[in-house]
């Protein structure tokens, strides 16, 4: 009998719930694995994706959120062994875990801590809520893969954001399978779309899209690169987040400044009764 010859998994994107190839047909061997190679088209289509999935999203109430982040961390603690295969330390595993429990612990906490009343002098109330800027393109960072790609995801959409990230490119393996925990979540198709391959193709694309509203420039070490990225977003005002080398002390506390540069506020002024 001749001996069994095992399935070689080609690893490929996550867009609208699904994993498509890229519609390019191309790939690339990195981490000794076949990788779908993004396109500027297969950009574009995750924006749609990730657009169609605002409302829905955005509607739900932030309870109904925490939880869904909370399944997340239920179903990676399930996927141990998955990522140490992959190379992932188990240490870094536990904080991608941790990560999510906490950012699902704000979910319904932000709106008290970031909005409220206003005092104001006249017979009415002034109320400030916080709310999703809508499509946030991220940018992960090179390392830690998992780590670093879970602390930009998990701000972005806690508060009712959805994203197009853009996965590292030398160890794209970790994100294309927090893809397929995503997708056994609970997590509604198209919040969080995952493009493999290279930057400097897909990245310019989402920086100058007119329906993306925000993008995070946290994986992009090249320094024209970003400059030149900041430029396009200004075509529609995008929202920049570009943090500093020094903020990207993984294992530190996160804060509250990724999910609050990511928000509107809404004031609401009513008139008080007499």
């Amino acid at each position: 009998m001749s001996e069994r010859v095992a399935v070689r998994k080609t690893y490929k994107l996550f867009i609208g719930g699904k994993f498509p190839r890229s519609e390019s047909g191309r790939s690339y061997i990195v981490q000794d694995a076949n990788v779908a190679l993004s396109s500027r088209k297969d950009a574009r289509d995750a924006v749609v994706a990730a657009r169609a999935a605002v409302k829905g999203w955005a509607g739900a109430t932030a309870y109904n959120r925490g939880q869904i982040l909370y399944r997340v961390a239920e179903m990676l603690e399930g996927r141990r062994e998955q990522f140490a295969a992959l190379g992932v330390p188990g240490d870094e595993v536990d904080a991608a875990i941790d990560r999510w429990v906490w950012y699902a612990g704000w979910s319904d906490k932000l709106p008290q801590v970031y909005g409220g009343a206003n005092p104001v002098a006249g017979p009415y109330f002034n109320l400030s809520a916080p709310e999703p800027t809508g499509v946030v393109a991220v940018v992960a960072p090179e390392s830690p893969a998992l780590l670093g790609l879970v602390s930009v995801i998990a701000p972005a959409i806690v508060t009712g954001n959805t994203v197009v990230a853009a996965a590292s490119p030398s160890a794209p393996l970790a994100a294309v399978t927090l893809a397929e925990v995503l997708a056994t979540s609970d997590l509604p198709g198209g919040v969080v779309n995952i493009l493999t391959g290279r930057l400097a193709e897909t990245v310019p694309t989402l920086a100058s899209h007119m329906d993306v509203n925000a993008i995070d420039l946290t994986g992009v070490a090249d320094a024209d690169l970003a400059a030149d990225l900041e430029v396009k977003a200004a075509e529609n005002l995008k929202r920049v987040l570009r943090p500093a080398p020094a903020d990207h002390d993984w294992s530190a506390d996160p804060g509250i400044t990724r999910m609050t540069t990511l928000l509107e506020t809404k004031t609401v002024w009513h008139p008080k009764g007499v």
